[in-house]
């Protein structure tokens, strides 16, 4: 029988440690949680510079992602940018006085794959990418299915 107690109890264990990392940096800063991982998905994600991109991908509610939006525009790190085809839809972009920051966060990621994946050989590290592709591809098929049902 498969252990789900240990599965959901390791990823949350994994996230917890990633925030806890971030948290030290974030306080360095003068910044949330929340504000810290913002900037962090706008600099790993520059394709993808709306809250509503943000919302969609890291799974934070709307209101969570607004708030930590407007006080990093209330800090000097963030712009807002109309787009100019939709002039409904506000793109993000990360201010040069946000670098200091994005270098941090930068650090803190690093770090933390450096923990998780410590000791693996790359060819154990290969495996782990192949069978976690799979497992988010089935799991987004079956989240697919499950929505056309309902």
């Amino acid at each position: 029988m498969r252990n789900c107690t240990e599965f959901w109890m390791g990823l949350r264990a994994t996230m917890k440690l990633y925030e806890k990392m971030l948290k030290k940096i974030c306080t360095r800063h003068d910044l949330t949680v929340m504000e810290g991982d913002v900037m962090g998905f706008l600099r790993n994600n520059p394709a993808r510079d709306t809250a509503a991109d943000i919302v969609e991908l890291r799974q934070f509610s709307k209101g969570a992602v607004s708030k930590a939006v407007e006080a990093l525009i209330r800090k000097g790190f963030l712009e807002r940018h109309p787009d100019d085809g939709d002039r409904r839809k506000i793109h993000l972009k990360l201010t040069d006085a946000a670098e200091p920051v994005l270098t941090d966060i930068r650090i803190v990621q690093n770090d933390f794959w450096d923990t998780v994946f410590a000791d693996f050989t790359e060819e154990e590290y290969r495996v782990y990418e192949k069978l976690r592709t799979r497992i988010f591809e089935n799991a987004r098929r079956a989240d697919e299915r499950r929505e056309e049902h309902e």
